[in-house]
């Protein structure tokens, strides 16, 4: 969940929980644009709880805002990520990293009234702040909370590192033939999300398949929940991430890839391999245009 740290929630953000909430997902938030004016980030964290009923967990805690913004603390490591403004353009910024326990070191950094701040804030966490629970986390009870600045990619390798740590491995699912377990070696999977023109230079329309179990290949032919009968070929699959594309040969449950989609596919379709014929349980939700 990204959470714009000037606006706090908004309508995109309501309608992303909802579907979480609806799908049982376990949900991490990342509150984005520290490097600008921000909102207190306890009174970010009350507005979370307050509407949706979700016990916050700060994993890091921000230092500053704005331009008074000097990084985040890591309060499991008790580091200090230090974030250096850079000319515009340069998206990739490297933290230098001190340790809290170095209060005089800190200090010199950060000034004497960001590091007071810091560390009344860090006691107030300590002392009334939830701990991290991964069951409470994994039930949908818990949200654990990160700051910084996506543009500048600023906090976002320690969010991606934790959500590797915290996140559950890929779960069975209900089907037409009972539980699909993700360790079977026959190849299924659902299509989640359809999109076009994500290129410029083509009209291209993509829909996204999460692999449920068995191993997917490019180029495989695989069967349609809506057309029996019928084998399609899975051809120039992709990976994506923001702005990059990559092929992809192979891929496990779990992982998401896109496909060329001819009009075939709709949300909620099921495909598999060899001689199966199911259908995932799978909510839906309405398309947005």
């Amino acid at each position: 969940m990204l959470v714009d740290a000037a606006k706090g929630l908004e309508t995109q953000t309501r309608k992303l929980f909802e579907v979480c909430s609806l799908r049982k997902l376990p949900t991490l938030t990342f509150i984005n644009k520290m490097d600008r004016p921000a909102r207190n980030p306890f009174e970010i964290c009350d507005q979370i709880e307050s509407e949706f009923e979700l016990e916050t967990v700060p994993m890091v805690w921000p230092i500053g805002d704005g331009d008074r913004f000097r990084g985040v603390v890591d309060r499991r490591s008790r580091n200090v990520h230090l974030y250096e403004r850079k000319d515009k353009g340069a998206k990739r910024l490297e933290a230098e990293t001190i340790s809290i326990d170095d209060g005089d070191r800190v200090r010199e950094v950060l000034g004497d009234a960001l590091f007071d701040q810091l560390m009344e804030d860090l006691e107030i966490l300590d002392e009334v702040g939830a701990q991290f629970d991964r069951d409470s986390f994994l039930a949908g009870h818990q949200t654990p909370v990160f700051f910084g600045s996506a543009f500048t990619n600023f906090g976002v390798e320690l969010f991606l590192n934790s959500f590797l740590e915290m996140g559950r491995p890929p779960a069975s699912r209900s089907s037409t033939l009972g539980i699909i377990d993700p360790n079977s070696s026959d190849f299924s999977g659902f299509v989640f999300k359809l999109q076009a023109n994500m290129d410029p230079k083509h009209r291209d329309r993509l829909a996204f398949i999460r692999v449920v179990s068995g191993v997917f290949e490019k180029g495989m032919k695989v069967g349609h929940s809506r057309l029996p009968g019928r084998r399609i070929s899975l051809s120039q699959a992709q990976q994506l991430f923001a702005s990059d594309r990559e092929s992809v040969t192979l891929a496990y449950p779990g992982d998401v890839v896109g496909v060329n989609n001819p009009g075939l596919f709709a949300i909620g379709d099921t495909v598999f391999g060899g001689t199966l014929f199911l259908i995932f349980w799978s909510a839906r939700h309405a398309q947005e245009f």
